[in-house]
């Protein structure tokens, strides 16, 4: 030892006589120095890890496999196998049941035996009644390698003779993949516990190197002492192994001075509820995740622990009740963090204001029911982009935190703010913090630490930081390796200090002066995943059919329950809204998972679809009997919160209906109106508005208001090309920026008719374009201006595009775009690099060009993706990708779209009023039954508001008191004052938050109540009932 001292003390004198030398030689030789130093020490800490664990015995594996779980209970109804190492046992999400047994030699008893199992898979330790007691995951499992590794394959044996335990089995690793299906691992081994130990010692160091400066005298320091206490090591007997760690005690504990960040960490397992697995292995990862967070937390004392998405504790509470019951004692003694308040982590583009609100309202009161905790915070680390009105939904449900990293994947303008305050539509602002490390599967390194001081970008009025560690998306979670790594940071020389703490106390912290911090408006938009407002269409149909018929079911069975009529029913309905809820998850809504979530979502989506659209005939034909509506009688429904008078065809005949808000009109006979005349042609459509001419290949080359006498289309294009795109360079996630260089192909006209359908002018034409067939239905009704278009396509190509585009003659710098309760206004030039950037925006049921005196609307039904440039109005349609989700869009689809021509900008033109009723249209029912006709024909509505600015959203009952609830919103961004009809019955009315808490007494005059809304204001009444 003494030599190997002086040899090193030599090569110092050498470095030493080399810095003096000015000279690339100088560097390259200090440079091979450092090298061959940390070359070593990194060799030497693989060494000692090879010898932490020694095995001494094999573990006999024998189980029962089965292609889907099954209970412990039913374990042995699979399969029987013998589990041999290096043998394959299964296919991709094969599951199994094993007993594990072995004998632990009697020189091993004690606490330093251990289990050492890899399935090639993710596995679950339970206890003798099946209760999950850890979770472990194959050492090969998909992960970046620069956050650490995911494979946890050690379990206790600690004071046990033999080895008698089930573990459940899954045939996948942490992201989905098929390892091989081998057992690698079973073994009883015994751990050197000073020797792991050391390796954590060793290894911080070694860490800490790669943050400092090589010229420092601390790196110098800590160079030399890792190299010198390591090549002291040549035995790893417990007295070498006890002097090499009281050598490396001595850097390990200096510490740093007075700090200008520190950070706060605290342990994470970011979980998908579906991803690249099916919502069944997420219900296991759960269990796997949840089970090794608290066995950890019961040997670490210092950890911390966080968990968001009560779905996910609902998972557990259903499937693993004693694990439960553990989560709940370390929630109640403080020592795991309930995160987050939404139901899932949604996506926030996608899903509705009222989807938003039901996240927020079912997560709320979920954690306060089995928790008795609201959490302040929103926590969506992993969304793709969050829009404009999210502050005010998230203030009005009393959340005054916001907390993500997904900014941090822009992908040509880094997001410029870590903590900042994030101000919405209306003006409503929240504390946000982006994680500095931009990261939420942090390794805990000094590396960790080092990067979340330098790139800090408040740093300077902020003196802490977020650090969320562990194992995620996958779950998993940290592991023993951060806590030991952070045992030996809490305050080291060279990096911040960090501690481990919760959430909740951070943000507080940092909310006592938030004075210099940057503030950032409007949507924050993430410059990258821009495919997710397109692909698997279907899911995404299927949300908005049920967030429209949920409104309807509950409008109905409110006003049935306020009768006294019917029962509310609160629990099916919920339960309908939470499995909904679930499958607006961000990796699901989007249409980023695998096949198979796509596959059994849509089957869940057909049943939920199925179930409220019966209810809603149920409430209708009792309504009908209640009202005493005459047997055979039509009674049209208007459950919008907009009068509306419309053409319909019933019996054969041409009726114009006027129906009041949230009314209908009963019609026990139909006579017809005289329809105005109207053109169709396959060549053109016409009405005394508008005039619509096709060219040979189908597309409109001449759209004229006939009312104003105005061309719409910018001279030299055509309209409603069905465009298609090379999209390539992709997946199910992402579009490519240049796509649009690339000069797309087209549907190909097979054929055009035109009839007269009722009122309406139709030109119906067949297309084709490679495997694929698309019918638009392309209609004009009398007195109206919208043209709408009616498709279906059976779609089959690959890597492919479907978008359809109206270049319009609306010079305008600005398009304004529906987004949940409320609009938002973009640019549409490409000026700069963050313009170009924003080739793929998001829009609910509409998006306009307009200037003063007119404008062009674009509505639709269930699409999202919009690009908006120079007067061009483009909807994509139809993405086919292959990965994760193979076939994904492939099939039939049916959707609609229509453009809306109007005088004036979009409020003057009602635009949110017409792409309301395009996404509602009126309910037209035959009355059954044999009662005579004693109701009066046409229906007051039940509630009314007397403000073209304002929408009625939301009618439902209250969740607790006795009362119904009115969402009401103020959608063209200015002052408005509305009074709202309300029915007989009502005793007080009160203004509440959107978790309809908080009262503010609002006076009730002639069944009328005034409300007054700032711009874009959301406002939820109480209308209490005796």
């Amino acid at each position: 030892m003494v030599h190997r001292f002086y040899y090193l003390k030599l090569i110092y004198c050498v470095g030493y006589i080399l810095s003096c030398v000015p000279s690339p030689i100088k560097e390259y030789a200090m440079i091979s120095f450092h090298e061959k130093l940390l070359r070593d020490i990194d060799y030497q800490i693989q060494q000692i890890e090879k010898n932490i664990y020694t095995p001494v015995n094999e573990l006999t594996v024998e189980g029962f496999i089965t292609p889907e779980p099954v209970p412990f209970a039913r374990r042995r109804q699979g399969k029987p196998h013998t589990f041999i190492p290096g043998e394959c046992w299964g296919q991709l999400w094969d599951c199994a049941w094993v007993n594990v047994r072995g004998v632990v030699p009697a020189q091993a008893r004690g606490d330093a035996a251990v289990m050492l199992f890899d399935c090639g898979g993710e596995a679950l330790v339970v206890d003798a009644d099946g209760a999950p007691l850890s979770g472990l995951t194959n050492v090969d499992s998909t992960f970046d390698p620069s956050l650490g590794r995911a494979g946890k394959v050690v379990f206790p044996l600690a004071h046990v003779s033999e080895v008698d335990l089930w573990l459940e089995l899954a045939c996948n690793d942490l992201f989905g993949a098929l390892h091989s299906g081998k057992l690698a691992l079973a073994h009883i081994a015994t751990c050197h516990h000073e020797l792991r130990a050391l390796y954590y010692d060793a290894g911080v160091l070694r860490d800490l190197l790669r943050c400092l400066d090589n010229a420092s005298a601390r790196f110098k320091r800590v160079l030399f002492c890792l190299s010198s206490a390591l090549n002291g090591l040549t035995t790893y007997n417990d007295d070498a192994v006890a002097t090499c760690r009281q050598a490396l005690a001595v850097e390990l504990a200096k510490k740093g001075g007075d700090p200008t960040v520190s950070v706060v960490g605290i342990g994470h397992a970011h979980m998908d509820l579906a991803w690249l697995w099916p919502i069944r292995e997420t219900k296991r990862k759960g269990a796997r995740t949840f089970a090794t967070a608290l066995d950890l937390l019961g040997r670490y004392p210092d950890y911390h622990f966080g968990a968001s998405q009560p779905q996910l504790f609902q998972w557990m509470k259903e499937d693993y009740p004693q694990l439960y019951a553990r989560i709940q004692r370390q929630v109640q003694q403080g020592r795991l963090e309930i995160q987050g308040d939404m139901w899932v982590e949604p996506d926030t583009n996608v899903p509705s204001g009222e989807s938003l609100v039901r996240q927020f309202l079912y997560g709320r009161q979920f954690f306060q029911q089995e928790f008795g905790q609201v959490t302040r915070m929103l926590w969506l680390p992993d969304v793709f982009g969050y829009n404009a009105n999210l502050p005010q939904i998230m203030k009005k449900s009393g959340i005054d935190y916001f907390m993500t990293q997904k900014l941090s994947w822009n992908e040509h303008n880094p997001f410029p703010h870590h903590t900042f305050i994030w101000h919405g539509i209306d003006g409503s602002s929240v504390l946000s913090h982006m994680l500095p490390e931009e990261t939420y599967n942090s390794p805990a390194s000094p590396g960790s630490i080092q990067r979340i001081e330098t790139s800090y970008h408040e740093a300077g009025v902020c003196d802490q930081a977020l650090m969320l560690f562990g194992i995620g998306d996958g779950g998993g979670g940290p592991g023993e390796e951060h806590l030991e790594r952070l045992k030996r940071m809490k305050n080291l020389s060279g990096i911040a200090p960090v501690k481990q703490g919760y959430a909740i106390d951070f943000f507080r912290n940092i909310a006592k002066d938030c004075t210099h911090y940057p503030h950032y408006h409007g949507e924050l938009y993430l410059e990258k995943h821009q495919g997710t407002l397109t692909t698997q269409a279907r899911n995404k149909r299927f949300n908005r059919k049920l967030e429209n018929a949920l409104r309807e079911l509950e409008f109905l069975a409110s006003r049935q329950w306020f009768y006294g009529q019917k029962e509310y029913p609160a629990d099916t309905l919920q339960e309908i809204w939470r499995e909904v809820l679930l499958y607006q998850f961000h990796d699901i809504l989007p249409g980023s998972s695998i096949r198979r979530v796509y596959d059994e979502s849509v089957a869940r989506y057909e049943i939920l679809l199925a179930q409220v659209e019966q209810r809603i005939q149920a409430s209708l034909a009792e309504l009908h009997r209640q009202a005493g509506v005459r047997a055979g009688a039509f009674v049209i429904h208007n459950l919008s919160g907009f009068a509306r008078e419309e053409w319909l065809q019933l019996a054969d005949k041409s009726v114009r209906v006027a129906v009041p808000a949230f009314g209908y009109r009963i019609m026990n006979e139909v006579i017809a109106d005289t329809v105005p005349e109207i053109t169709a042609q396959p060549q053109r459509l016409e009405n005394d508005l508008l005039r619509v001419e096709f060219n040979e290949q189908g597309h409109i080359d001449a759209l004229v208001d006939k009312q104003v006498g105005r061309s719409l289309l910018q001279s030299g294009t055509v309209g409603n090309q069905l465009a298609v795109y090379e999209d390539i360079g992709g997946n199910c996630w992402d579009i490519n920026i240049t796509y649009r260089q690339r000069t797309p192909e087209y549907f190909q006209l097979v054929s055009a008719t035109a009839r007269q359908e009722g009122a309406a002018a139709v030109v119906e034409q067949c297309y084709r374009y490679g495997n694929s067939r698309l019918t638009q239905k392309i209609s004009l009704l009398p007195d109206s201006k919208r043209l709408t278009f009616e498709t279906h396509v059976d779609w089959h190509e690959r890597d492919k595009m479907l978008r359809t585009s109206f270049a319009v003659n609306i010079l305008s710098e600005r398009v304004s775009c529906d987004i949940q309760f409320g609009k938002f206004s973009r640019s549409a030039r490409i000026n700069n690099v963050y313009d170009a950037a924003q080739f793929e925006i998001c829009a609910h049921k509409w998006i306009d060009y307009s200037r003063t005196d007119y404008g062009v609307a674009l509505l639709n039904e269930s699409k999202y993706g919009h690009y908006a440039k120079d007067g061009v109005l483009d909807l994509n349609l139809l993405r086919s990708q292959t990965y994760p989700g193979t076939n994904a869009d492939e099939g039939e689809h049916d959707f609609a779209y229509a453009l809306f021509p109007h005088c004036g900008d979009e409020v003057v033109g009602e635009v949110n009023r017409e792409a309301y009723l395009f996404n509602n249209p009126l309910r037209i029912n035959i009355a059954d039954g044999v009662q005579p006709q004693t109701a009066v024909e046409l229906s007051a509505g039940f509630i009314s508001c007397n403000s073209p600015h304002i929408c009625l959203e939301t009618v439902k009952k209250a969740e607790i008191q006795r009362a119904l609830v009115l969402r009401v919103w103020e959608f063209d961004g200015g002052e408005a004052t509305a009074d709202i009809q309300i029915p007989a019955g009502v005793t007080r009315a009160l203004l509440t938050n959107l978790m309809e808490e908080g009262e503010e007494e609002i006076a009730i005059a002639n069944g009328h109540v005034t409300l007054t809304f700032a711009p874009f204001e959301i406002k939820t009444l109480l209308l209490m009932l005796p």
